[in-house]
């Protein structure tokens, strides 16, 4: 390990030691310290931080789409790719008082495959055993990083359950890209018994309490898995908050737990789930002729149904187009911007 040195975060007053050779938001998590973040891969942006003291950090290789340059000589950063070298001070521009602290502990685990499911035809259903430890402790639709086998590659995935307490289980629901590290390993290599490590939890997209506020779920692809993992955490609990699940599909192939959601429907009486069709006569021939649900993209049947978010929490997961659409539509149906909880789902050079 390196040097260490001090980081003062504000408006929150809250400071930790950074080893040189560790991210900020690394270090951060393994100090229990929730800051907001996404895909920690320098892309997303949400860990964007503005620096008023100090001048000594490097970041890792990003995206200028999330840091331009002109940000970057401004003084912004990304916290999940700075590394500091000397003591700095950094301001928060996206953090959540009620969980910065609440950080649970990193662990590093090792998991058993016990079930591979093609639910779609390009997103698989992973179900993992712990073996070391048998539990982790996570918040529901928090995520960890899995390894590949064989190399220092790593790759986050959402749990969609809601705890490991009962069977020592995780629940993925994830996307197949072809060329990807990941996906290629999951569809061509991984199979039953096989172990995979990993290291988690990591992320803020846990749901926040508000007895009072509605909630709204928009949600595409892969993004399905943290709020399926949120909803069933709902009805576990008992949440009755009026709330609806807005996700966006190609075709009707594209389409899959819809069971298990309309039978959360019934157990949370003011909850709706509304599905919508981008493409709906783009499928097989017949798949899609007899569907009668919303058609268009999901951002035009949220508009179509919501008028009035004031009183709202809203909570975007999926591709990074769909939840960039969808932030200020949001917001222009009155949802506060501090109650807009997202997490995109973006891909890693172009693969999983």
């Amino acid at each position: 390990m390196g040097e260490k040195h001090r980081v003062r975060f504000e408006p929150v007053g809250i400071e930790i030691e950074v080893d040189e050779e560790q991210t900020v938001l690394r270090s951060a998590s393994e100090q229990g310290l929730m800051l907001m973040h996404g895909c920690k891969e320098g892309q997303c942006a949400a860990c964007k931080s503005f620096v008023l003291d100090g001048e000594d950090i490097e970041l890792d290789r990003y995206s200028t789409f999330a840091l331009p340059d002109f940000e970057k000589d401004e003084g912004f950063t990304l916290l999940c790719r700075a590394h500091v070298y000397e003591d700095v001070t950094i301001e928060l521009l996206n953090y959540d008082e009620e969980i910065l602290r609440s950080g649970l502990p990193i662990q590093n685990a090792v998991a058993e495959v016990v079930g591979i499911d093609h639910v779609t035809h390009d997103l698989r259903h992973l179900v993992l055993r712990l073996i070391e430890p048998v539990e982790l402790t996570f918040f529901p639709g928090q995520y960890v990083d899995i390894k590949v086998p064989g190399t220092e590659i790593t790759r986050s995935f959402s749990m969609a359950n809601t705890s490991s307490k009962e069977n020592g289980r995780l629940e993925f629901i994830i996307k197949v890209y072809p060329g990807g590290v990941f996906s290629s390993f999951l569809d061509e290599q991984l199979k039953v018994g096989d172990r995979l490590e990993l290291t988690g939890p990591f992320g803020v997209f846990t749901l926040r309490e508000a007895t009072d506020e509605d909630i709204v779920f928009v949600g595409g692809g892969a993004g399905l898995a943290p709020i399926l993992a949120l909803l069933r955490s709902m009805a576990e609990r008992g949440i009755n908050r009026r709330g609806a699940f807005y996700y966006g599909a190609r075709t009707a192939k594209d389409l899959c737990f819809v069971d298990e959601i309309r039978a959360l429907e019934e157990k949370l009486p003011d909850f709706r789930f509304i599905p919508a069709l981008s493409e709906p006569n783009e499928g097989e021939p017949g798949e899609d002729e007899s569907w009668d649900g919303e058609v268009g993209f999901v951002t035009e049947v949220v508009k179509r149904y919501e008028t009035d978010l004031k009183r709202a929490h809203a909570y975007l997961c999926g591709p990074p187009p769909m939840v960039e659409a969808a932030m200020p539509l949001l917001a222009q149906l009155g949802v506060p911007e501090k109650h807009i909880y997202y997490d995109k789902f973006t891909t890693t050079g172009g693969e999983d």
